[in-house]
């Protein structure tokens, strides 16, 4: 069993041309102790390994959270997040990367509600569509959610694994909150997962920061990251 999973793993090596193609099996031994020359390790095939196939996830950003009669916190910072979130979108597209939007959906006598939360975001009502000023388009998903993650009660599992997505990218708001919840859970179900800076808001830039520094380098780095934009678009179109 244990020649097998050696010989199981070596066999990309063979593959991509790093090691000798006639190279024999039986050379295994010499190879380990550095008889055999092999071709240095190319860029591509740690792309080959590391090379990610993202989604992206817009949290929230429902017109009931913008609606100035409300007087939310949130609001002014998340108004600050819709050019970064439509510009990060469009490449997203641009890329045939799939672009979902996953928007409270809560029923008037939720549970949630028996707090101090107060009713919003309502299912059914205008105040829980998408705003328009993030543009959403038709090949888009929208995923109403009944809860703060985008993977509860969803399907979203499903429709990622049906497009063979690997990483999500997660935007939005409120960061210590939904966008938090869906980082945590999309490693839970096995998705890397990247909260992105620049494109999620909190009711205060405090808040914000601070539940980001948290988040930055866990025991869980690098399979749940801390990104900007640029730099996760530099990381996915550079794979």
């Amino acid at each position: 069993m244990m020649f097998f999973c050696f010989v199981f793993s070596i066999t990309p090596l063979f593959h991509h041309s790093i090691i000798p193609k006639n190279t024999e099996i039986t050379d295994i031994t010499n190879l380990i102790c550095g008889k055999i020359k092999t071709k240095p390790f190319g860029r591509g095939f740690f792309t080959m390994i590391t090379k990610s196939n993202p989604a992206i996830l817009v949290i929230d950003m429902v017109k009931d959270y913008f609606d100035p009669r409300r007087n939310l916190k949130i609001t002014s910072y998340a108004r600050a997040i819709i050019d970064p979130i439509k510009d990060l979108t469009r490449r997203f597209r641009t890329n045939g990367w799939p672009v979902i939007f996953a928007t409270d959906s809560f029923k008037q006598d939720d549970f949630i509600f028996s707090a101090r939360m107060k009713p919003e975001s309502l299912e059914g009502t205008e105040g829980a569509q998408v705003i328009d000023e993030l543009e959403r388009k038709p090949e888009d998903l929208w995923l109403p959610k009944p809860r703060f993650s985008a993977f509860f009660q969803t399907g979203l599992t499903k429709y990622l694994r049906e497009r063979n997505v690997t990483l999500c990218a997660v935007t939005g708001i409120a960061t210590p909150f939904c966008v938090l919840t869906t980082a945590l859970d999309a490693i839970c179900y096995d998705f890397r997962s990247v909260i992105v800076s620049d494109c999620s808001a909190a009711a205060s830039k405090e808040i914000h920061n601070e539940t980001l520094h948290v988040y930055t380098k866990t025991a869980l780095y690098p399979l749940l990251r801390v990104s900007t934009s640029s730099e996760l678009l530099s990381d996915l179109e550079g794979d």
